[in-house]
């Protein structure tokens, strides 16, 4: 009889036991995918490489791209403007050129880069339609097409670092996707990675240390900007 009570009694609490070490796990290993997404998050927020809104607050003072640009040591990528055969804006003039929009955009930028000061800087292109047609505007005047600015692969960067000349700053008007592979490259997350047509994107390369991603400028931001920001 003994036994029975036994058996009746220590089963059950057997059985709960085993559940509740069950549900303990269950929790442990919930909690550990919990804060490894924690902390991924926050590896990928604090150690990556962020690419700085220069057009808001302090940001473009705290930079130093204007002492850097002093030194020509600045590469600045300008994705082109708006393409016409991906909008419903009308065409410049080539269907395989920008938009009459994209136009606006570009002589906006290149009156930014006028208070930057052109003097010490050299500015090329890629030969595709709408990157030439951005660059002129750009500029004021044609712009000889470079290949090797139109090959927007994975050494893009050491293409860029190459071509730089000391002392001299560079812009580059190029691809969405040689500026993505830059800042790949460059250690920037994926979801930053992303430029706007008629972006300007700011590195140092000063041919001593890495490229340093100084920040951006969209089109639209450059008329809020002085010459006393840059000089």
């Amino acid at each position: 009889m003994t036994d029975t009570i036994i058996n009746k009694n220590v089963l059950p609490r057997s059985g709960i036991s085993q559940r509740y070490k069950l549900h303990r796990h269950i929790v442990s290993m919930s909690v550990a995918v919990v804060l490894t997404a924690i902390c991924a998050w926050f590896y990928s927020a604090f150690s990556g490489v962020h690419v700085v809104d220069l057009g808001v607050g302090s940001n473009l003072s705290v930079s130093g791209l204007r002492e850097h640009w002093r030194q020509g040591d600045v590469v600045v990528m300008i994705r082109h403007a708006e393409r016409c055969d991906r909008s419903n804006n009308p065409c410049m003039s080539d269907a395989d050129g920008i938009t009459s929009n994209g136009r606006d955009a570009a002589l906006a930028v290149g009156a930014g880069l006028q208070k930057m000061g052109m003097d010490h800087a050299r500015l090329i292109a890629s030969p595709k339609t709408r990157t030439q047609q951005t660059a002129q505007l750009l500029a004021g005047h044609a712009v000889a097409g470079q290949d090797w600015i139109n090959d927007c692969d994975s050494g893009f960067m050491k293409a860029v670092q190459a071509h730089k000349v000391s002392g001299e700053n560079m812009v580059l008007v190029t691809h969405s996707g040689c500026i993505d592979q830059f800042e790949r490259k460059a250690g920037v997350p994926g979801g930053e990675r992303s430029s706007e047509y008629a972006q300007a994107f700011f590195v140092q390369i000063d041919g001593s240390h890495p490229p340093k991603i100084l920040g951006s400028l969209n089109a639209g931001q450059w008329a809020n900007l002085n010459s006393e920001q840059f000089n």
